[in-house]
């Protein structure tokens, strides 16, 4: 089984478009007007935002957790800074030998975004 979709409430898919596509470095992968759905691509898993969406959460793994985050900031409400949160010891829940960090901030449409990124351990 794997994931197919994951649904974020956005109410306006210009502002939507522009921080997504900003954050995840690639353009919207489709958009329909009406009904007001637009689509991005994460590695096989389809975004969509929808202004009828309920609220949801989602955890993205970034390659550089505090650039991200500063390249962020003018832009949205950071509602956690970058912070450790686990040591994974084994592959259960994250790569063996690295530390879990994550940061959370808010998107232009309200939706809080866990960002995570993995650091070797010392």
């Amino acid at each position: 089984m794997r994931l197919v979709q994951v649904a974020l409430r956005a109410t306006d898919l210009d502002r939507a478009a522009a921080f997504w596509s900003d954050l995840l470095g690639t353009s919207p992968t489709g958009r329909f007007e009406p009904p007001g759905l637009l689509f991005f691509d994460l590695d096989g898993t389809r975004l969509l935002l929808d202004g009828n969406a309920p609220s949801s959460m989602l955890y993205l793994e970034v390659p550089d957790l505090a650039e991200a985050v500063e390249r962020l900031r003018d832009r949205v409400e950071v509602v956690t800074e970058p912070h450790p949160i686990f040591t994974h010891d084994d592959d259960m829940l994250g790569p063996a030998g690295t530390t879990e960090w994550q940061a959370f901030v808010r998107d232009p449409e309200g939706n809080l975004v866990g960002l995570v990124g993995f650091v070797p351990s010392d």
